[in-house]
């Protein structure tokens, strides 16, 4: 994604909160969502203002791509959801995990015994896998509920990101615990993209997340989990030995995790996916907002 420079060194420049900068570079990855891009911009943007070199590698790829570069340094750090550690790194069920510390516990263990990994401290984002399908599609088929979807399933087309057909937390479990099955399924890994063509009748259900701003713009229903299928999905930095053993660098990861929540991300995300503000711009300003930036 391109970025916009216009502005941006100036404020970075005057507004380090450490005094002077670190010699040391720190690199940044993201997955390919919007939501990852704007969170990793946070992170590295927080951290060049408390006087980190910070080098961008956005857009990588799925959670597979990313966790592996995460492992073998070619990446210091990204943002992670507790439930896919859980379910997409650790390959556990997830099915009925319902108590966040347990699972950020779970995986936070996890990672240092297997990979010398240190999940630090998570946010209040919680980015939890939902279903969504349009209003009337709800009242016409008196959908409440993924068990609901499961009786009718079979006559719709999913529309869902290019990981959602073999993750425990998607499809799969879909099928497992509530037997759904769709009768066609697409591949959209743009959110505006995906959601468009609900809007648009092209498909009739959505596999998304809690914090997409087109839920609450385009009034659709979220579905209850009501076997609870999807664990928490807290989002926190996961940083090698390099960050977790530098607490000016933590402290700049996790002041930026204190500042985001549902609503906050929703807003963020809706600048960048609807709006079309590049994600540092939106970092930028943000944190500028809070107090973080000068």
């Amino acid at each position: 994604m391109g970025i916009r420079e216009t502005g941006i060194a100036a404020v970075l420049a005057v507004s380090f909160l450490g005094g002077a900068a670190s010699a040391q570079t720190l690199t940044v990855g993201s997955k390919n969502f919007v939501e990852q891009y704007v969170v990793a911009e946070l992170y590295a943007v927080s951290l060049e203002a408390a006087g980190f070199k910070v080098s961008r590698k956005m857009n990588q790829g799925s959670t597979q791509i990313v966790h592996e570069q995460l492992r073998k340094g070619v990446i210091d750090l990204y943002p992670e959801y507790t439930g896919t550690g859980l379910v997409v790194v650790m390959n556990a069920s997830g099915v009925g995990e319902t108590d966040p510390q347990k699972v950020y516990a779970t995986v936070k263990a996890h990672y240092e015994k297997e990979f010398k990994l240190t999940w630090l401290k998570p946010s209040g984002v919680n980015n939890g896998r939902v279903m969504v399908v349009r209003p009337e599609t709800a009242q016409s088929m008196n959908l409440k509920t993924l068990s609901d979807l499961a009786r009718v399933s079979s006559r719709m087309t999913l529309g869902a990101g290019s990981e959602f057909g073999e993750r425990r937390d998607g499809l799969v479990g879909l099928k497992e615990i509530y037997g759904i099955e769709f009768a066609d399924y697409r591949r959209f890994p743009a959110l505006r993209v995906r959601y468009k063509a609900l809007l648009n009748k092209e498909i009739d259900v959505v596999g998304g997340f809690a914090t997409d701003p087109q839920i609450a713009a385009g009034e659709l229903v979220t579905l209850k989990d009501d076997k609870a299928l999807f664990p928490p999905y807290f989002l926190a930095p996961v940083v090698r030995t390099i960050v977790a053993s530098n607490p000016k660098a933590v402290e700049a990861l996790e002041r930026v995790g204190a500042l985001i929540d549902n609503t906050t991300m929703q807003e963020l995300i809706e600048q960048v996916a609807l709006n079309d503000k590049e994600p540092r711009h939106v970092a930028v300003e943000f944190l500028k907002s809070r107090g973080v930036l000068r």
